[in-house]
C-alpha cells in the first residue's frame, strides 16, 4: 500500500474495456486504488513490474498473451504477487489451474460487487497473515 491514504493498490487486466471500467467502479467506491490497467498479458507483465501493485485482477481470455500465461511471469517475476483471476462462466477448469499455478482466488463475469470484493478482501488478508 505505497498510497498516501494507505488505499490497497490495484492492476486491472482486461481485454474489454468496458469490463475494465466495470471493475474499476466497484473498487473506486470500495476503498481501492486502481494504479493501472492492461489489456493483455503482455501489458499486464510489464506494468505489473512497473507498478508492483498490491493485488492484480487477470482475465484469463486475452490476446497477445492469456491470463494463464501472464499469471506464470507475475509470479516467476514475484512469487508473492496476490492475483484474482476473472473468467466468464464455463472455464471452471482453467480457474482450477490457475489457483494450482498461484492465483489466490478468481471472478466469474459478469461481476457481482460483493463477490468482487470478498475476492479482494480474501487477497489483502493472505498476506496480513
Amino acid at each position: 500500500m505505497n498510497n498516501e491514504k494507505n488505499l490497497p493498490t490495484v492492476l486491472i487486466v482486461d481485454d474489454s474495456l468496458f469490463m475494465r471500467n466495470v471493475l474499476r467502479e466497484i473498487l473506486s467506491k470500495n476503498n481501492y486504488e486502481v494504479i493501472g490497467e492492461a489489456s493483455n498479458g503482455i501489458e499486464a507483465v510489464s506494468k505489473y513490474q512497473e507498478l508492483k501493485p498490491d493485488l492484480t485482477t487477470l482475465d484469463i481470455t486475452m490476446p497477445e498473451m492469456n491470463g494463464i500465461e501472464a499469471l506464470q511471469k507475475i509470479i516467476e517475476i514475484d512469487c508473492d504477487a496476490k492475483v484474482i483471476m476473472c473468467s466468464a462462466m464455463g472455464q471452471q477448469g482453467v480457474v482450477m489451474n490457475a489457483i494450482q499455478l498461484g492465483a489466490i482466488d478468481f471472478i466469474i463475469k459478469p461481476f457481482q460487487a460483493p463477490r468482487v470484493l470478498e475476492a479482494l478482501n480474501k487477497a489483502i488478508m493472505s498476506s496480513v497473515v
